[in-house]
């Protein structure tokens, strides 16, 4: 027997969503629980996320209408997953995922409302183009975290404002088109944020929580409720194998070895490998930059490490959520792109100054057609965004904010965002063939004045459609770029996270080389290989498998009494 330093029975390493629901639903099946937490900060990458999960089947989407079908789900996500995906596991997420969120609605003061989100391949027999399988939480009040909210992440600078204030899904439409009453409602919010004391005298932190920090908030509300404790700065070190089971881990706590005994189980759900240089250098050729990354910083893949030091098998290492980044100088993440590529009035070049792809297409398959186009060509990283000057005064470009003048502006935005008075002078700024980019504008410019863009049509699929301007047509997406000044700003192949990792079965549980379970031992999210395989078949497909395998992993551990 090993000396432990201490003894629970479910030890969860890693704080983002899948470990925070797997740690609740321990403590409500009368589990002794622990979670610890490399960073100095808790959340992980879910708390910077927009807190989105996809659920075929759920009570929300059946309290908006919307009659889903299990059979089509599986059949969707399987045609989209990678081969070596069993189809166990993908039946295991779509069979578990609506009990999952109707156990968290039920549990924690998370709430989460149904959206007609159309799934990114809503053409693909099963996908469904009215949505309703992403789900986004509604707003949490997070004064009931007390003290916990300093240390809570912040919400990426991608889905906040400012880099501070916090938004729900709703209102980025409202600013985004400066809906009636919009400008009201950013004073009242911006209000409240600075009104906020004397809490604001000693922290940024907006403690309306929305998107991954309400999902978060929310789940650390009820496990305090529980009374589950969160230790902060402890790394582990190793895993512990006794007879072939894993008995317990290695942390490090106050600088010094600590030993933790774990009786049911070790649930591994510290992300991926991100910002590992090293493991991204090793498995990740098409995704090669750290720096692109939209992870955060902790997230080096130590516990993926810790599974292969114990003998576990790995799969699809390779893979990555793919995405178009914006990198603002001297951030320490890249800026995800979603809604600004499918606005109308800007197109993506490559170096050369010509079209390559459809921009309004999910983020994920941007980022794979970036990231293969410049493995292939050399060209795309960075790619740039054009656009003009009607655009520029009308919506966001990645971090570049509409009605504010350039010198107000964040410093690195200014130094990447490149002006030109006509597109032959902007071709100039960006080292692209001035003659290739006039011509690549002005095939696009023909097009696009009828609403079609016969190259990469743009704006055909119900996904491109969401996110263009209702406003506009013919093609909400499209219209041509014929108002200078021009402008151009670099846009990188990049990531929001690795999605390879160790392999698991429908249980979450381990499975080592040779195909047997390291009994003991479970993994979700990132520390996991995705039941998505390659693909993302739509908004939420990150989060919504890591909690439902933190789910039915703890279930199993506990004989199905959580």
């Amino acid at each position: 027997m090993s000396n432990w330093d201490k003894e629970v029975d479910i030890l969860v390493v890693g704080s983002g969503a899948g470990g925070l629901l797997a740690a609740l639903m321990g403590a409500h099946s009368r589990a002794d629980v622990l979670i610890v937490e490399k960073a100095d900060l808790w959340g992980g990458t879910s708390a910077t996320s927009g807190g989105g999960i996809w659920i075929p089947g759920s009570d929300p989407a059946k309290a908006a209408g919307f009659e889903d079908n299990l059979d089509d789900a599986f059949a969707y996500v399987r045609a989209l997953s990678a081969d070596n995906v069993p189809d166990e596991n993908i039946r295991a997420y779509v069979d578990n995922a609506a009990p999952m969120l109707r156990w968290v609605m039920a549990h924690t003061p998370v709430h989460y409302l149904a959206f007609p989100y159309p799934d990114y391949h809503a053409e693909n027999p099963g996908g469904s183009a009215q949505g309703f399988r992403t789900h986004l939480p509604l707003p949490i009040d997070g004064k009931a975290l007390g003290a916990d909210i300093r240390k809570q992440r912040f919400s990426s600078p991608a889905a906040s404002l400012f880099g501070y204030l916090n938004w729900h899904f709703s209102e980025t439409h409202e600013l985004l088109y400066r809906q009636k009453g919009w400008l009201k409602h950013l004073i009242v919010n911006m209000a409240k944020y600075w009104l906020d004391l004397p809490f604001r005298l000693t922290s940024r932190k907006d403690r309306r929580l929305t998107l991954g920090n309400a999902l978060t908030g929310g789940l650390r509300m009820a496990l305090n409720r529980q009374g589950v404790p969160l230790w902060l700065e402890t790394p582990l070190k190793e895993l512990v194998s006794e007879g072939g089971k894993i008995t317990g881990a290695v942390v490090e706590k106050d600088g010094k070895p600590y030993r933790i005994g774990a009786r049911k189980g070790v649930v591994l759900a510290a992300g991926g490998f991100d910002k590992s240089q090293a493991m991204r250098d090793g498995n990740a050729p098409l995704y090669p930059s750290t720096q692109y990354s939209g992870g955060v910083a902790s997230n080096t893949g130590d516990s993926i490490r810790a599974g292969e030091a114990v003998g576990a098998g790995t799969m699809n290492m390779q893979s990555a959520w793919a995405a178009p980044v914006f990198y603002v100088p001297g951030e320490d993440r890249g800026r995800l792109s979603t809604l600004d590529r499918a606005l109308p009035g800007c197109i993506m070049v490559n170096q050369k100054g010509q079209r390559y792809l459809n921009e309004a297409a999910s983020y994920h398959i941007v980022g794979q057609q970036m990231a293969r186009r410049n493995a292939e060509h050399g060209d795309a990283s960075p790619s740039w965004m054009i656009f003009d000057h009607e655009f520029r005064n009308k919506f966001p470009m990645g971090p570049l904010y509409p009605l504010m003048p350039t010198f107000l502006q964040k410093s690195g935005v200014r130094k990447i965002l490149k002006k030109g008075r006509s597109i032959e002078d902007l071709a100039g700024k960006i080292g692209a063939d001035p003659a290739t980019l006039s011509a690549t504008v002005a095939r696009f410019n023909t097009h696009a004045a009828k609403g079609e863009d016969p190259e990469f049509h743009r704006g055909q699929t119900a996904y491109d459609k969401m996110y263009g301007d209702p406003r506009h047509g013919p093609n909400p997406c499209l219209r041509p770029l014929n108002k200078g000044p021009y402008y151009a700003m670099p846009i990188y192949p990049g990531d929001i996270g690795t999605n390879g990792g160790l392999t698991t079965n429908a249980h979450a549980q381990v499975i080592d080389k040779a195909g047997d379970i390291i009994p003991g031992l479970y993994a979700v999210g990132n520390n996991a290989a995705s039941a998505m395989g390659e693909s993302y078949p739509g908004a939420g497909v990150t989060i919504g498998p890591a909690m439902t395998f933190g789910y039915i992993a703890v279930r199993h551990m506990t004989g199905g009494n959580a």
